[in-house]
């Protein structure tokens, strides 16, 4: 909840002893590459699911609203609600939409220029997501990787499989805008909250009781598809019965030729997301020894991390055979099931000279196998360094309800760092007047095609004159609009 966006305070958390800054969602690419260029921290930026309209720590509505601190994890998410909105002279111009609600996030596209600008860490959001949403994204996120990294080239440890097709689309989403990696662009979702899923084409023709759509998507009985009405507003239905492109709906719903179609809940694809969908195997190279008084076995993993376990156990000849002694004893080594491990290469340099009872070879193999789970675990067990803590001045001096300070020891962290706090958390003094409850970078003026400095010069959904003032209101609360252009940014304000 830092909003972390500029050089002057990633460079404060870094003297102050942080090791990774998580640089706010705002940040642009150009950004990101400048503050990576002038801290020596690691940085890590989001790269997918649902955006906050406000900057982080500075949105208070909910808590103005219903008492739920959005700094404490516990919103009720004000921004997607609908809203009606009118001008100075009391005009609706606009009636009963999300007007703060934005599309998901999803940096896909972005993720080489994020990475090379200084990005070491990518973070998903998911508050209240559903398994299926974080098998999909992550497995997502993970392919995306490996084919910018290459195929010898891995970010982390193992390898990964999956066991179906990732696609964002057809899990959870309002659908996607990337931001402002790349600039301002219209990134809100007026007519729904909600998830809208994968666009799987246009009705074609409608029955009595069936809807024909086209499209290549394959459909399937419980699937529920949505569209907008003709009032622009977000409906949906399950589907009972499919025949090859055409649906039975639980309820017929009032489409026409041309209207376009989501699928909003894929049961084939939810199946799947039930089931087993990935692995991820950390190669290891195997050495099976002759010992003094038994057999050894050498793991190294493809970090170099190694172990090894030993078996007393005579030196018996192999009567049947080298050949076949050997094939035993790399099968029976082979067998590394569930744990994290898949064999890369096996050396038998005893070249099945011995005899040895497969227990015996599983045994050794499973201690193998648990004492480098255990060196892995000390070998990349983080070191406890000590943080060290400069004693920079912060990079205000004095401290408004805008810095969230509640408590004594955030206080005291300040006034550590020369900064006075002269104003304490909302939270604690509930004292909203002439206070913004909501800093955004979002602009609902250029939504709307209104922006004051002609950014966005598409026609203007409503006529807005430009020393016009705007306001939201929400079931009897009212809310003004405050337009900053040149910190480019819009403020909230209870009246």
């Amino acid at each position: 909840q830092c909003h972390n966006a500029s050089i002057d305070k990633v460079r404060f958390l870094r003297e102050a002893g942080f090791k990774r800054v998580i640089l706010a969602r705002e940040t642009s690419i150009e950004q990101m590459r400048q503050i990576s260029q002038s801290v020596d921290v690691e940085l890590e930026a989001f790269v997918h699911g649902a955006l906050c309209v406000s900057y982080s720590g500075q949105c208070y509505m909910s808590q103005y609203l219903n008492g739920r601190s959005g700094n404490r994890g516990c919103c009720s998410q004000p921004c997607r609600s609908s809203y009606d909105l009118y001008n100075g002279s009391g005009e609706m111009l606009i009636s009963d939409r999300h007007l703060l609600s934005l599309k998901d996030f999803n940096a896909s596209r972005h993720l080489k220029a994020m990475t090379d600008a200084g990005i070491s860490s990518l973070k998903i959001e998911g508050r209240l997501k559903d398994i299926g949403y974080l098998k999909n994204v992550t497995a997502y996120y993970r392919t995306q990787l490996d084919a910018m990294l290459g195929g010898g080239t891995s970010s982390s440890s193992g390898k990964c499989a999956f066991f179906f097709t990732p696609d964002v689309e057809r899990t959870f989403n309002r659908g996607f805008t990337d931001y402002f990696l790349r600039g301002r662009q219209p990134m809100a979702s007026f007519a729904t909250q909600k998830s809208m899923g994968k666009r799987i084409g246009k009705v074609v023709a409608v029955g009595r009781n069936s809807i024909t759509i086209d499209g290549t998507e394959a459909l399937a009985n419980g699937d529920g598809l949505c569209y907008f009405d003709a009032d622009g507003r977000l409906q949906g239905f399950l589907v009972n019965n499919v025949n090859g492109r055409t649906v039975i709906p639980n309820a017929m719903p009032s489409v026409n030729v041309g209207t376009a179609m989501w699928r909003n809940n894929d049961q084939r694809f939810e199946k799947q997301l039930s089931g087993r969908t990935a692995e991820r195997k950390i190669e290891v190279r195997m050495t099976f020894v002759e010992t003094e008084n038994g057999f050894a076995l050498h793991l190294e993993d493809e970090d170099c991390v190694v172990a090894e376990s030993r078996v007393d156990f005579p030196h018996e000849e192999s009567r049947g055979g080298h050949q076949r002694s050997s094939d035993m004893i790399v099968k029976q080594l082979s067998k590394l099931g569930d744990t994290p491990f898949a064999v890369a290469n096996i050396d038998d340099t005893t070249q099945g000279r011995f005899f040895l009872p497969a227990a015996v070879l599983n045994q050794l193999r499973r201690d193998a196998v648990e004492a480098l789970q255990t060196a892995r675990v000390a070998y990349f067990h983080p070191a406890n360094v000590a943080r060290v803590d400069s004693g920079a001045a912060y990079p205000q001096s004095r401290l408004d309800y805008k810095a969230n300070v509640v408590n004594s020891k955030a206080e005291e962290f300040y006034q550590r760092h020369s900064a006075e706090v002269v104003e304490r958390g909302l939270e604690q003094t509930a004292d909203y007047e002439g206070k913004a409850l909501m800093t955004t970078k979002y602009c609902l003026r250029y939504e709307l095609g209104c922006c004051l400095c002609g950014k966005n010069k598409g026609k203007p959904m409503v006529n807005v004159a430009p020393g016009d003032t705007l306001c939201l209101h929400n079931n009897g609360k009212r809310f003004r609009l405050e337009f900053d252009c040149r910190e480019c940014v819009m403020r909230i304000y209870a009246q």
